[in-house]
Order: C-alpha cells, then sequence, then structure tokens
C-alpha cells in the first residue's frame, strides 16, 4: 500500500541522521546552485537583450497596480529562505528533494526565458534610502526580461511549501503572511506582469509533484508499458496534452488568458504517463485516500472531468448496490453517502477522499481502465473480508464498474460466497449495476 508523501515525513525517523552530515549536503548543493542561478538567469537575459522581437503579455488593468517601494525587502527576502531552507532538514534524502524541486524551477524557468522571452513593460520610479540601494543591486544582474514563468513565485512555492510543514503555532500563519506579501511583490515592485505568476505558481507545483518530500518519486522506475490498450491510452491522453498546448500557445495570440490551458495540458501530460508505465504513484494518493498538495493542484483540471464522467455514467443508476453480508458496490460516493458505512474500500487512483468523510478508509490506487496487479487485488479482497467483521463495507472506484467490481468478486470467489467467477459474475449482475469484469474473471479462472 502507498505511503503518504506529505504525512510521512512528519513520522519521527527511527534514526536521526548526525545533522552535520546534513549541513555539509546542503552546503555543496547551495555551492552548485547558486552560481547555476546567477549564470543561466544571466545567461537568459543576455540572449534576450540581443533579440528585437521580445514581446510582452500585459492586461490593461495591471497599469493601475501601484508602485510599493518598500516591498522590495520582502521580494529580497527569499533569497534568504532559499539557503536557510536547504539547511532546515533532518536528512541528506531531504536535502536532495528540495535540491531538486529548486534545480527543477531553475532548468524549466530558464528554458522558457530563452525559447519565449518576455519583457516587463514599466518604468520604476526614482526610489531612495533602503529601497533605492536594494533596486540598484537588483538592476545589476536583473533585466526586464525573464518573466512567465515568474522564477520568483515557482521558488516561493517551493519554499513556502518546506516551511509550513516544520512551523507551528502563531509563526505559521505568520509564515502565510510574509508569503503572501513576497508573491504580491512581483507586482508592486513592477518586476513581473500578472501572467508570470500562476505560471510560475504551476512550475512551483510541478516540481514539488516530481520531487516529493518524501515516498517514491512519481516517475521513479519508469519502464515503458508492453500492455497495449495502456499505450492506447497513454497515446490518447498525450495527445490531448499536445492539442491543448498548442491551443495555449496559439490562443496567447488571441488572448492571454489562453495560456491558463497550460493547466489541463501538464495534467493530461501526468496521466499520460500514469498509463505509459508510471502507474498509480504519479497521482500521490496515501493508503488513507488523501492526495499530496501537489497533486491536487496539478491534475485538479483532470479530477474535474472525472467527475463530470462519473456524474454522466451514474447518474440514473443507484449511488451503491447490496452484493452480501453488508458489503455494496458502487461509485465514488460523497462525504455523507460514505459516512453512512463503516468503511469504504476505495480502488480510484484518480480521485481524493472527500472533505468530511469521517469512516473508515482504505485505499488501493488501481489506474482506470486498465487491470490491476494481482496481489493488490488479492490485498484489496483481504481488506475487504477482514473490514466487513466491523460494519458495512462499500468497495468503489469512479463508477463502480470494473474496478471495485473486480475486487468484490475476487472476494466473493476467495470466501467461497460464489464457487466460480462466473457465479461470483452473475451475483454482481444481479446487484443491479453494469459491471465489466471480463479481464478480471479471466484471471481469476486462471
Amino acid at each position: 500500500m502507498p505511503t503518504d508523501p506529505e504525512a510521512s515525513q512528519s513520522a519521527p525517523a527511527a534514526a536521526a541522521e548526525p545533522y552535520g552530515r546534513v549541513v555539509v549536503r546542503a552546503a555543496l548543493w547551495l555551492a552548485f546552485l547558486a552560481p547555476f542561478f546567477y549564470l543561466t538567469y544571466g545567461f537568459a537575459n543576455w540572449l534576450a537583450s540581443r533579440r528585437d522581437d521580445v514581446g510582452s503579455i500585459v492586461f490593461s488593468w495591471e497599469y493601475n497596480i501601484p508602485f510599493v517601494a518598500w516591498t522590495i525587502v520582502p521580494y529580497w527576502s527569499i533569497n534568504l529562505f532559499y539557503g536557510l531552507s536547504l539547511l532546515l532538514n533532518d536528512s541528506r534524502q531531504g536535502v536532495d528533494r528540495l535540491a531538486g524541486r529548486l534545480l527543477t524551477a531553475q532548468i524549466v524557468a530558464v528554458a522558457c526565458f530563452i525559447l519565449f522571452p518576455l519583457s516587463a513593460t514599466f518604468v520604476r520610479p526614482q526610489t531612495t534610502g533602503l529601497p533605492g540601494f536594494m533596486f540598484a543591486v537588483l538592476g545589476g544582474f536583473d533585466k526586464p526580461f525573464n518573466q512567465a514563468p515568474s522564477l520568483h513565485i515557482a521558488l516561493l512555492v517551493i519554499i513556502w511549501d518546506h516551511w509550513r510543514h516544520r512551523l507551528g503555532g502563531l509563526l505559521l500563519p505568520l509564515w502565510h503572511g510574509w508569503c503572501f506579501l513576497i508573491g504580491a511583490s512581483v507586482l508592486t515592485t513592477w518586476q513581473h506582469h500578472f501572467i508570470d505568476i500562476p505560471t510560475g505558481a504551476l512550475l512551483g507545483f510541478f516540481a514539488l509533484w516530481l520531487f516529493p518530500r518524501s515516498g517514491e518519486l512519481p516517475i521513479s522506475d519508469f519502464r515503458l508499458t508492453r500492455d497495449a490498450k495502456a499505450r492506447r491510452l497513454a497515446r490518447f491522453y498525450a495527445l490531448g496534452a499536445v492539442l491543448a498546448l498548442a491551443g495555449a500557445v496559439f490562443g496567447a495570440s488571441v488572448s492571454a488568458v489562453a495560456l491558463f490551458v497550460l493547466w489541463p495540458a501538464l495534467a493530461l501530460v501526468i496521466v499520460a504517463l500514469a498509463y505509459a508505465g508510471a502507474g498509480s504513484k504519479v497521482f500521490q494518493k496515501s493508503a488513507d485516500g488523501s492526495v499530496a498538495l501537489a497533486s491536487r493542484i496539478l491534475l485538479l483540471p483532470y479530477r474535474l472531468g472525472a467527475r463530470t464522467n462519473i456524474w454522466a455514467w451514474t447518474r440514473d443508476l443507484a449511488a451503491q448496490a447490496a452484493v452480501a453480508d453488508g458489503v455494496f458496490l458502487g461509485r465514488f460516493p460523497t462525504a455523507s453517502e460514505a459516512n453512512g458505512f463503516g468503511t469504504v474500500i476505495d480502488l480510484a487512483a484518480e480521485l481524493e477522499r472527500p472533505a468530511g468523510a469521517t469512516c473508515r478508509w482504505i485505499s488501493f490506487p488501481m489506474v482506470d481502465l486498465l487491470q490491476p496487479h494481482a496481489m493488490m487485488q488479492q490485498q484489496a479482497a483481504g481488506a475487504l473480508e477482514k473490514a466487513r467483521r466491523n460494519g458495512t463495507v462499500l468497495v468503489c472506484c469512479a463508477l463502480g464498474f470494473q474496478r471495485s467490481a473486480g475486487v468484490v468478486a475476487e472476494w466473493l470467489v476467495a470466501t467461497g460466497r460464489a464457487k466460480t467467477p462466473a457465479l461470483a459474475r452473475e451475483m454482481l449482475t444481479a446487484a443491479g449495476r453494469p459491471v465489466h469484469l471480463a479481464e478480471a474473471v479471466q484471471r481469476a479462472a486462471s
């Protein structure tokens, strides 16, 4: 069963690493990341300065944003937190994961600055005092070209997430407030245009997704699947991503709003990776049904589509159907529906446990439309039988047609309630749900 990529980090380590080793690893990363930042950032600026076709993306309302000189202080403060974040870790893996996020944001942002340079159109007024000094230092290396995605915002998302897990009490809301000031400062210092913010945030959450705080990396041990159906579905989602990306790029020439289509394009790329061989890890779903923040944000467009698909297919069906001995089969429940059961066995890798669901929740994330691993299906059937002794059980996937039906069929045969897979199929059909068990039944019969 997968572990929560966010919660498991907070669990006490069995044996704490000597902090000296953590500091050395952090210092080595800083020795690489700092010059890498200035070299690549400056190189992108230099390239853009030599081009005469650098445009800008600015909404008319942005000219009403006031220039607030003192906000250069929170703007600059991210540099301090950048270094401290690497030092504030309890293991070398924690340092490596954070450095991986920072490096990912840097590489992707600079690649965008080189391929699609944009310029800021604001001319800042003269400032004096400490803000004037800080603006002068900033202007010494930062030219008005490296815009979307805002690397400042991407790094802010990464650093905000890093510290929010380590601060508590009054410090936590203060941290959220200061991070808000840092984010707003990219506008009030006239350093960025608005479109740079959502694109930078998207990059930041992508870096968080790619290097979760703990647990497996979403594309670790990736091997291209040999399953023909999985490959076909991977191509389908990849094509959707390409079309969405094309729509964003060409639509931007008409309206900058089209760039928001980059969000669903990235979500479709991630889903394509799941079918291509990465599997359910890309959804970053834990055993209790919760989903990591980065996955929740990045895959929101896909999950909205999945919710719409559930409604379209099941709107005329009962939400759940009784099978045998307190076991029910159904679609993915709402919180109120879930709380009507003692336990929910959740098989939908792509969906998150609904907020407000207080019943016992056990998740075995399986990718939709694909035959699950035999061992996982057997484990889910075993958990079902154990949970049944403590009350009613709902076994669900997105629609309640395939993954959940396969586990219930496995349970029926394993516990002797159905002597053959064919009889299990008949029992499920009699319960009143349209189930699709061809692959599951063939495997169980073999």
